[in-house]
């Protein structure tokens, strides 16, 4: 089947024909965003629609990953309303659980083992969240949860939720987690704090913390890495 000329197609539908031709490790962000919404406005096409959508998140597609259908749609760009802006959410979550698949681990080892799979997880919430691996005897995982979300600057945890689920799931050794969204990596005084009386906690159960691991889109911290578990 012969191509007719990009030229003779519609503007709305030249990044598909570039898709065609190209492959889709061509196209930009704007113009993969374009063939999503479909189709632009009567002054826009769908690629000026997707640029104006990029410029309003300075073209950081990781903020836009971290933004509700909601969120979109506060923007007010002109010629998104809520079913592409559904569509747009809707790929970028499926972009993240794809990531957190190829990720998935099953035994752990050392803490880049589960670093990558933590940061697919969670690197992306607004608000900091603390989570944890539960894991067998041979530092199989057993479950993750997470356990308590909180505001941009912390959270609350309960020990007795983490210790509960820890005997629900025969854990034997566990692997605290959460994350800062503001980027910073250093634990605070707090998170040392809390790791050092869940772990005082937790051998009166005969169950091990073996890590906290922080994560953001920086990368991850490792408390027992840092010598500080």
């Amino acid at each position: 089947m012969a191509f007719t000329s990009i030229k003779n197609w519609s503007e709305d539908d030249r990044p598909r024909e570039k898709m065609l031709l190209k492959g889709k490790e061509a196209l930009s962000y704007a113009e993969l965003i374009a063939i999503l919404i479909n189709n632009g406005t009567q002054d826009q096409s769908a690629l000026d629609v997707s640029r104006n959508l990029l410029n309003a998140v300075n073209n950081d597609l990781g903020k836009l990953s971290k933004m509700s259908v909601r969120e979109i749609l506060c923007l007010k760009i002109k010629g998104i309303g809520p079913a592409k802006a559904i569509a747009i959410a809707a790929a970028l979550e499926l972009g993240l659980r794809r990531d957190m698949h190829e990720k998935k681990i099953n035994r752990i080892t050392k803490s880049t083992d589960v670093a990558a799979y933590l940061k697919s997880r969670l690197q992306y919430k607004k608000q900091e969240v603390f989570a944890v691996l539960f894991l067998n005897r041979a530092n199989k995982i057993n479950h993750f949860e997470i356990v308590s979300e909180g505001g941009i600057t912390g959270t609350v945890v309960d020990p007795r939720i983490i210790f509960k689920k820890a005997l629900e799931y025969d854990a034997v050794n566990l692997i605290l987690c959460h994350n800062h969204p503001s980027g910073n990596l250093r634990p605070s005084q707090a998170d040392e704090d809390l790791t050092k009386k869940l772990s005082e906690a937790a051998r009166h159960l005969d169950i091990y913390i073996i890590d906290h691991i922080i994560v953001s889109d920086e990368g991850h911290f490792s408390f027992a890495d840092e010598g500080i578990m």
